[in-house]
């Protein structure tokens, strides 16, 4: 099983290893990490970079897509390479998936038009102007199109895909293997949970990135 995760200038690190430690477990997974050029793609945070293995070229046809999201999307919304293998790489997959601002992505390669999608909080109004209709549920389904919200959904998008390919055992055996038992400390996890300072001070955060 072909899986593709490719990378581009400020993804965001976990919206990719999410997804990764997930399904690399998967068994018969091959997992290739693609990008304009082989070699090394920086994360938002200028501190990590993560090795891509080919070009988006050299693996046209995966069984699985998996497009992270990160600050570097907006910059590649308009990167008719990238889009254009998203477009060709959906054609014939079995599940196009995408986590965060990927789904942003997905949008801009006209793959979303009148389907529910979801995103990071801060972006599902972006996401209704390429013909989705945005929701704050943290991972959508929509035929072979699987959407996750931000960031940390990654991993639970992934798991929901182990299910539907291999079924709740091995989905739930992974998910004890990587012993993914969330017990945040704060229950401020959501946009309706938190309090109004905090959105302000995420929202004031994220204009300062950008």
């Amino acid at each position: 099983m072909k899986i593709a995760i490719p990378l581009y200038d400020r993804f965001t690190a976990l919206d990719a290893v999410g997804p990764y430690e997930v399904l690399q477990r998967l068994p018969g997974a091959e997992i290739t990490w693609l990008a304009h050029k082989p070699g090394l793609v920086g994360t938002d945070t200028g501190q990590l970079h993560l090795h891509a293995d080919a070009a988006f070229e050299e693996l046209p046809d995966p069984d699985i897509l998996v497009v992270p999201g990160g600050t570097g999307t907006d910059a590649v919304l308009d990167d008719e390479r990238l889009l254009a293998w998203i477009r060709r790489a959906h054609e014939t997959s079995e599940w196009t998936t995408s986590v965060c601002t990927g789904s942003l992505l997905l949008g801009a390669a006209g793959l979303l038009d009148g389907l529910e999608a979801t995103s990071h909080w801060l972006d599902l109004e972006t996401l209704e102007r390429f013909g989705a209709r945005p929701t704050g549920r943290r991972v959508v389904e929509q035929g072979k199109v699987i959407t996750g919200a931000g960031v940390s959904s990654g991993i639970d998008m992934a798991l929901v895909l182990v299910a539907k390919i291999a079924g709740p055992e091995v989905a739930q055996a992974i998910q004890l293997g990587i012993e993914y038992d969330p017990q945040p400390p704060f229950d401020i996890g959501s946009v309706e949970k938190a309090p109004a300072q905090i959105v302000e001070l995420v929202r004031a955060v994220a204009a300062a990135r950008t």
